[in-house]
């Protein structure tokens, strides 16, 4: 660690304990800023709210980071390649919004490639399972012949969507969720979808990489205006093939259907 920054560590008693300021985290690694405390909802949206999200091991003390830079997607800006474009074309597939949350926590809790574990503890699982449950954290997910084959999930606050984890069990599902997630978001005025760390694969789906202090800045901005708190339905046109349709899940799939 090349700079002599003391982390503050937080209480798990106090909820509302203030993080310190972005501009403290560490430059190695790479925007650690506080350990410790909770996963509680309150401290969970403050974090997301301050552009501070947790990140940590199963059975270690949770880590909270602000990396600076920071990967952020315009959803407008959300890149189509030309493999991609012919199977959006084609169509051939089912997407729902809020249908299956914990199914698409599941799958990207599942062990990485190579055979290593996952970030996504039981915790983790819990604490955004209850975000769910408020209204503040929505999945997208994408259906083949019944089968879930690819989504994602994150955290929305205002017109901000905070991604967190994708997968796929089938070539470019997690690209159809996120290109029909930034539809939706584009047509709600959502200004940004915060990719935390850029990698070469969000970079070839439009993800930049951005200052931290100007990511924060468009995040205040983003923050002033009213979330979309509770369940989340498309209301744009996206794929719904009857045959592909999850037989379990209700069509359409709202808590007033006949």
């Amino acid at each position: 660690m090349d700079n002599p920054v003391r982390l503050l560590w937080l209480d798990p008693r106090d909820p509302e304990q203030p993080f310190p300021p972005p501009q403290r985290a560490m430059r190695e690694p790479n925007g650690l800023l506080a350990i410790g405390g909770d996963l509680s909802l309150p401290r969970m949206i403050r974090a997301y709210s301050a552009g501070i999200f947790p990140w940590y091991n199963p059975n270690e003390p949770i880590l909270w980071w602000c990396p600076d830079p920071r990967a952020v997607l315009d959803p407008a800006a959300f890149h189509v390649s030309r493999s991609l474009g012919k199977r959006l074309k084609k169509g051939d597939h089912a997407v729902t919004l809020d249908g299956a949350f914990e199914a698409v926590l599941d799958a990207c809790a599942g062990p990485r490639r190579g055979g290593h574990g996952t970030w996504l503890g039981a915790d983790m699982k819990r604490a955004y399972l209850e975000l769910n449950r408020r209204g503040f954290a929505h999945s997208v997910e994408v259906w083949s012949d019944g089968a879930l084959v690819g989504g994602l999930y994150g955290v929305a606050l205002g017109h901000a969507f905070f991604g967190e984890s994708m997968f796929s069990v089938v070539a470019d599902a997690s690209k159809i969720a996120l290109h029909h997630l930034c539809r939706q978001l584009c047509a709600w005025g959502f200004e940004l979808v915060d990719c935390q760390v850029a990698s070469p694969h969000l970079k070839t789906l439009g993800a930049v990489e951005i200052p931290r202090e100007r990511f924060l800045a468009r995040l205040r901005h983003a923050m002033l205006h009213t979330g979309r708190i509770g369940p989340w339905r498309f209301d744009i046109e996206v794929p719904d093939q009857r045959k592909h349709r999850p037989p379990l899940l209700r069509w359409p799939y709202v808590e007033d259907a006949p």
